[in-house]
């Protein structure tokens, strides 16, 4: 995670509420240039962030930007998907970023998805 005080300055962030563990507010996109609604906490282990807006779902593209936003390019964070049993769904468009702290996530070699560009192996 990156330092808290470095969030609270990010200037694509309005801040609305700040708590002990965790604040809110919206994540101005600046390519989309839409409003998206966050919600980012940490505790019990874990490192939180909800990503919403009223009407559609953030794409993967909204979810890579404001990810950098809270966390470093090198840090792995995921969105889990849950058995059926354990879903908790509050609000039909929002997704959610999760990281272990302390830990690093496992991730499989990227091989496994394909080449890299201009990374070719043989």
């Amino acid at each position: 995670m990156r330092k808290v005080d470095d969030i609270l300055l990010n200037s694509f962030l309005q801040i609305h509420d700040v708590g002990d563990d965790g604040f809110n507010g919206i994540y101005v996109d600046p390519v989309e240039r839409k409003n998206y609604f966050f919600v980012f906490s940490w505790g019990q282990g874990w490192e939180h962030l909800s990503v919403s807006q009223r009407n559609k779902t953030p794409s993967w593209d909204i979810m890579c930007r404001i990810k950098n936003v809270f966390w470093g390019e090198d840090e792995v964070c995921v969105e889990y998907h849950p058995k059926k049993e354990d879903y908790v769904n509050l609000h039909p468009h929002c997704l959610h970023i999760w990281k272990e702290v302390g830990k690093e996530f496992p991730t499989p070699p990227s091989i496994l998805v394909g080449f890299k560009t201009g990374n070719e192996h043989e």
